[in-house]
């Protein structure tokens, strides 16, 4: 059907090229084939580090850097908040830990501004 492989995120056969990338309609994931990232998506290996340079694993502890604004809330996400048991996912916006926080509840962060307890 397609000399393409499918997508590594939803397995989509509908790929297609564009400026050397690989390109999922479905899912809008792109990547590129000979790209070791892509291979690791696929595996579900890929590798989260936090803003020390510390790789993260799901059920670790980390403390928030600096205050967060969140929408929605009348309060930041202080400086200094610890966060356990957090959970690793690959998301293409950004915000790469799924956890709950005390007095805001479930949310996602970006790694860049936690670091390993």
């Amino acid at each position: 059907m397609s000399e393409f492989p499918p997508c590594p995120k939803c397995k989509s056969e509908y790929v297609y090229p564009s400026d050397g990338l690989l390109i999922c309609p479905e899912c809008f994931y792109e990547w590129n084939p000979e790209d070791e990232a892509a291979e690791a998506v696929e595996d579900g290996t890929f590798k989260v580090l936090d803003s020390n340079g510390n790789e993260l694993k799901d059920g670790d502890t980390v403390v928030v850097i600096k205050d967060l604004p969140v929408k929605g809330a009348p309060k930041p996400v202080k400086a200094g908040t610890k966060v356990k048991n957090i959970r690793l996912v690959d998301s293409n916006d950004g915000h790469n830990i799924d956890c709950k926080i005390d007095g805001f509840g479930a949310m996602g962060l970006k790694s860049e501004f936690v670091k390993k307890a």
